[in-house]
């Protein structure tokens, strides 16, 4: 419950400051007529809806395991995380499209001081927010979580030219304005991009990474009574794996002392490899010769 009140308290604390920013950037950005300003603001709308997906589909992944989902909700995360990708990419097709034109037929803006407290309000608030998000990502490795602490950490890097593009202004330098609100879109695409694939994989049932695998696999012939590791398979439940592998021992072991070993081996990938939600494996007998039994 640890992880779902943090991430639940990530996403509220997300919400009330993209609202602000939201607020505050549209009011600013409308007035003046600023480009990277206006991308700035719809890039607060993505992430407002960003705080919304993380705090619905955290409150679904938290339900615990039943008759009708027997791992649990956990993929309900990447479900999400895959709307707020959508989502992502179409805010950077539209801000990249109003930000071209605006360099195209070279348009201006009423320079305002408004528009420098802003950027520093935003930024300010975007940096808490990113290393808060990134603290509980480190402990709990929830991919919502993650996509919001990259988004405020990219949302921090953005504003910062922003406020390059607004200090230009003072010196008539208006095509930096389009300029940074294409490389707005572009950051925008290449992280819902990103994030899209991710969730996509999981959501596809995607093997456990190679270097998981071997540290399974590694343990297991840690054991000298295992002789062989065939058909195993990985099953994604959340950001956790479900694995499943069988084993060969000798078969003059008797039926306890075979399941025994198996019975240990679970228990200890489980506690070893945080990356494994369950390990389920079947054992099979081999034929020891005597003198390799010796």
């Amino acid at each position: 419950m640890e992880k779902f009140q943090a991430i639940k308290k990530a996403s509220i604390l997300g919400m009330i400051g993209n609202i602000f920013l939201f607020v505050i950037k549209g009011i600013t950005g409308f007035i003046t007529g600023s480009q990277s300003m206006i991308a700035d603001f719809f890039n607060s709308a993505g992430d407002i809806f960003s705080s919304i997906m993380t705090f619905i589909g955290n409150k679904i992944s938290s339900q615990p395991k039943d008759d009708d989902h027997n791992l649990g909700h956990g993929k309900a995360e990447y479900i999400y995380s895959l709307l707020i990708s959508l989502v992502m990419i179409y805010v950077a097709f539209y801000v990249f499209k109003s930000s071209f034109m605006s360099l195209i037929y070279g348009k201006t803006y009423d320079f305002s001081y408004w528009l420098i407290i802003v950027c520093i309000l935003t930024m300010i608030i975007k940096f808490s927010l990113y290393i808060y998000t990134k603290m509980v990502y480190n402990k709990f490795h929830n991919l919502l979580i993650k996509a919001n602490s990259k988004d405020h950490r990219n949302d921090f890097l953005l504003t910062s030219l922003n406020l390059l593009a607004c200090f230009s202004s003072l010196s008539h330098i208006y095509y930096l304005d389009g300029i940074v609100g294409i490389v707005i879109a572009l950051w925008i695409l290449i992280s819902g991009i990103k994030i899209f694939k991710e969730s996509y994989d999981i959501l596809m049932d995607k093997s456990i990474d190679e270097e998981t695998k071997q540290k399974v696999l590694s343990i297991i012939y840690d054991h000298n009574e295992v002789k062989k590791v065939i058909h195993f398979n990985s099953t994604p439940v959340g950001y956790q794996y479900q694995i499943s592998f069988t084993i060969y021992v000798d078969g003059n072991l008797s039926t306890f002392r075979s399941h025994e070993i198996a019975n240990h081996l679970e228990k200890e990938i489980d506690e070893k490899i945080p990356e494994v939600y369950l390990t389920v494996i079947h054992v099979n007998p081999i034929k020891i010769e005597k003198e390799e039994a010796t």
